[in-house]
């Protein structure tokens, strides 16, 4: 007998683009997944982080996640969960002892020892060993040093990681060993490929790590944080993506979930790929070919659409300002809803604004995206690296002492 594992991660329940919720994807995509569970006689369900979009998420969105693992008791899979970065530690862990005896296994944070991150599944014989490693956060991998520069810092953080990761082979060695073994992980692994949505991993992306660290020992490394798809480094190291499109700069991702049957001690991997609910697109153009695009809509989804609008015109017109003011406040047409629009004018008059955005919400932006933006608008600002690395640090030390302890 095989046994079959289902990778998934970075659900962000609760997440709303520029004020529409997301609730509705997100109980489709339950819908689809309770369905591909029982149809592939999947026997566990690894979740690797970013349960939810925020740190302290609402009743609605701690509803929808009680009311799916609800449906799935029936099925008899076992649940295998670990806190992301935008997850509380504290939250993912209350209801801790009660989902244990559900067979649901939740790593909110890193635990007082490595034993508590390691799983055991048996079926007919067959063994399969999992460490749910959460997102490893500042004080869980290093001691802060006075006086310590950015760049210690991040080469700090690096090494932390590293060394965790040693220490969870370390464990598997001394007491799984020759059982095949997957480690899950909540981090950006260097070389994959990001979008706009995701938040940024401790003091940016520059913390890194190369996917090397995991070693040898592991058979398949289950990460979350990065939303598209992808392998990293060797065939077994692999995000398996957020399973709908989070921001426009998704668009065009394919959204799925991955496979694994282990036969034997072999790991065959497979994805597949999970419907879209609804579109994310771009229309860009003149006035009259955005205008036409829309006119000549027609969705397809199950979900009402939603758009980008980039107009580009020669010369400053309000006429074509308020045509956009205009698309921004009309009701969804064709099922599809403008949700965000900006204007270019190539010709623009000296002293006017060079980009005017209309439709943007202040939660299109990450604090450093606008501090970045901020720092732009001000010529007398020669070396700005300096000061966006100083708000990361802010930045990261708030998140650390905010939504955990």
């Amino acid at each position: 007998m095989s046994i079959k594992i289902l990778h998934t991660a970075d659900w962000h329940i609760g997440k709303q683009l520029l004020k529409i919720d997301f609730a509705e994807d997100m109980n489709l995509f339950f819908d689809w997944l309770i369905k591909c569970i029982e149809e592939n006689n999947i026997n566990v369900l690894l979740m690797s982080g970013d349960l939810f979009d925020q740190a302290n998420p609402s009743q609605m969105a701690m509803k929808q996640y009680y009311y799916f693992l609800k449906q799935l008791l029936p099925l008899k899979c076992k649940v295998v969960l670990t806190g992301g970065n935008h997850d509380s530690p504290h939250v993912i862990n209350a209801p801790k002892e009660l989902l244990e005896i559900l067979d649901i296994k939740v790593v909110g944070g890193v635990p007082e020892t490595i034993s508590e991150l390691f799983v055991e599944i048996e079926m007919e014989g067959q063994k399969v060993v999992v460490a749910a490693v959460p997102f490893l956060r500042d004080k869980d991998i290093r001691n802060v040093a006075p006086g310590e520069s950015y760049d210690d810092k991040i080469e700090l953080i690096r090494h932390g990681i590293a060394t965790y990761f040693s220490e969870v082979n370390e464990y598997y060695t001394a007491n799984h060993n020759g059982v095949p073994f997957i480690v899950m992980a909540h981090l950006y692994a260097q070389g994959a490929s990001v979008s706009e949505s995701e938040r940024e991993i401790q003091i940016g992306n520059q913390a890194g790590v190369e996917s090397a660290i995991f070693g040898d020992e592991p058979d398949y490394v289950a990460l979350g944080h990065i939303h598209r798809p992808q392998i990293v480094g060797k065939s077994h190291i692999r995000y398996s993506g957020s399973p709908i499109a989070l921001s426009f700069s998704e668009k065009e991702d394919r959204k799925e979930v991955t496979i694994l049957e282990l036969e034997g001690n072999n790991f065959n991997i497979s994805s597949l790929p999970i419907p879209k609910f609804r579109k994310l697109i771009s229309i860009k153009g003149t006035v009259e070919e955005v205008k036409k695009v829309i006119s000549n809509y027609r969705s397809e989804s199950p979900l009402i659409d939603l758009a980008e609008v980039l107009i580009e015109e020669e010369n400053e017109n309000i006429e074509h300002i308020r045509t956009l003011e205009e698309l921004l406040t009309t009701e969804p047409l064709n099922g599809l809803q403008i949700l965000k629009g900006s204007i270019i004018f190539k010709n623009e008059i000296a002293g006017t604004s060079k980009l005017l955005t209309k439709g943007e919400d202040i939660n299109d932006f990450s604090p450093v995206q606008l501090f970045e933006k901020r720092l732009e608008q001000d010529a007398s600002i020669e070396s700005s690296q300096d000061f966006v690395n100083a708000f990361k640090e802010i930045m990261e030390s708030l998140q650390s002492s905010d939504s955990i302890d």
